[in-house]
């Protein structure tokens, strides 16, 4: 393991010195809070649908709180990571790594999802007419969804420099902020001595922007109560109906896809699925409660730093992969695309196949934070084949938010993956650690 620049070690104090929920008494009872508050939150949308809807202020309160320090957060991080390492030629060789592992990761996601729809054919049967469809529940989508689809590859490149680092915070675009981030942690690093202030007051405050989102995070369980309430009360328990099969279908794609190809690659690291997963488990059950993983990004960064990954790769590879790592998102896509041309009846081609395909692997990217983001980057992805109705998107707005739960928790795992990925890769990761870290209590060694 090379060593760090100078600074380094008291950059990575504040997420070293901090104990992992999961250790703790209170990472427990958090986790059981949020287990109480989703159960609570079902049966009173099933109880008194038209009183627990009004719970959603919950939710969005809660996922506001987050959006507060996401942000900030990100660029403290970034930045640190940065200018904790030895050279600017270790962070571009540790950003190319995780690009590359990206695209390969997302391109077997993606053509797992074909071959699920080619397999299993979960449309084939539903005959759907076109003109028994509502075009107008996709009003609120379809800005979103242009805007990707008109700008292309050229259009996604432009989007990733800020008008203005302001601009970038008020919007939350974490895209845009991580652009910035790399480029101020680049220059810090190339500025010595004379940068070291700078360097002291970015520790100083991603310590205490941790600190508070601590303090969010135990808002939580009220967070996750109102969500489960809105969505059962809104939705109800049978809403799934015909679309069942291809809910159904999605979710087991990406518990294959997260227990073979990802578990595979955490084997080939030194680390086994289970414990790793049981590692996490508080901030999967909030993300499966509020479909957004945005809530437990700076826990999950601290979580893997305690783990053995070095807090520079932590800091560069999670929150890049929030943009570019859409494991889940990418299977959805392939997916979907072909539910919906076998729902309608539509034939495709090889080569109309092959450039939807090609399309998928653009319009994902840095789709993170977009509002309905299956359903918009769906929709940009099928403007490539006009032969498929648009309006076919209804089907799957209906069960969108379903489908969520498993996109959201397929992409979390799928990044915390890729940042122990790329470590091990780097040789920046200590699996030793990890599995003294994972080994439940009062056993000698972590199943694997």
């Amino acid at each position: 393991m090379t060593s760090s620049a100078p600074p380094a070690p008291p950059l990575s104090a504040p997420a070293l010195s901090t104990p992992a929920l999961s250790r703790s008494g209170s990472g427990h009872r958090l986790f059981f809070a949020v287990v109480a508050a989703t159960v609570l939150g079902a049966v009173l949308g099933v109880a008194a649908p038209g009183w627990a809807a009004g719970l959603r202020v919950l939710g969005d309160a809660f996922l506001h709180l987050i959006s507060m320090v996401v942000g900030p957060l990100v660029f403290c991080v970034v930045v640190q990571g940065i200018a904790g390492a030895e050279s600017l030629r270790a962070v571009g060789r540790i950003g190319l790594k995780a690009l590359l592992y990206f695209e390969g990761m997302t391109t077997l996601a993606l053509l797992m999802g074909v071959g699920g729809a080619l397999l299993f054919t979960p449309g084939r049967h539903m005959g759907v007419r076109i003109d028994t469809l509502d075009p107008s529940a996709l009003t609120a989508y379809a800005g979103h969804a242009d805007a990707m689809r008109q700008g292309g590859i050229a259009g996604f490149l432009l989007n990733l420099i800020p008008a203005s680092p302001v601009a970038a915070f008020a919007r939350n675009d974490v895209l845009e902020i991580l652009f910035f981030s790399i480029l101020f942690g680049a220059c810090l690093l190339m500025s010595g001595d004379a940068g070291q202030p700078v360097r002291v007051l970015v520790a100083s405050a991603n310590a205490v922007l941790f600190r508070m989102m601590g303090v969010v995070t135990w808002f939580a369980p009220l967070g996750v109560l109102g969500a489960v309430a809105y969505t059962t009360a809104r939705y109800g328990l049978g809403s799934l109906g015909h679309l069942m099969s291809f809910v159904l279908l999605y979710v087991l794609i990406v518990a294959v896809f997260v227990g073979v190809c990802l578990g595979g690659v955490l084997r080939a690291c030194g680390v086994g699925l289970w414990p790793f997963l049981a590692y996490f488990r508080e901030e999967l059950v909030i993300t499966c409660a509020t479909t957004s993983s945005d809530a437990v990004m700076p826990q999950v960064m601290r979580k893997l730093t305690a783990l053995g990954v070095r807090s520079d790769v932590v800091g560069l590879v999670m929150p890049a992969g929030y943009s570019f790592n859409l494991d889940a998102l990418s299977i959805y896509l392939g997916l979907a695309t072909l539910f919906l041309a076998q729902a309608t009846g539509t034939p495709l081609s090889a080569g109309q196949l092959a450039l939807i395909l090609g399309m998928a692997l653009v319009t994902s990217k840095g789709a993170h934070g977009v509002p309905g983001v299956g359903i918009v980057v769906l929709a940009a992805t099928l403007a490539v084949v006009p032969s498929i109705p648009p309006i076919g998107l209804v089907l799957v707005l209906s069960v969108d938010w379903f489908i969520g739960i498993a996109r959201a928790l397929g992409n979390l795992v799928g990044n915390c993956v890729a940042t122990v990925a790329v470590a091990a890769w780097e040789g920046q990761f200590d699996p030793h650690t990890a599995r003294r870290v994972l080994r439940p209590k009062g056993e000698g060694a972590a199943g694997l």
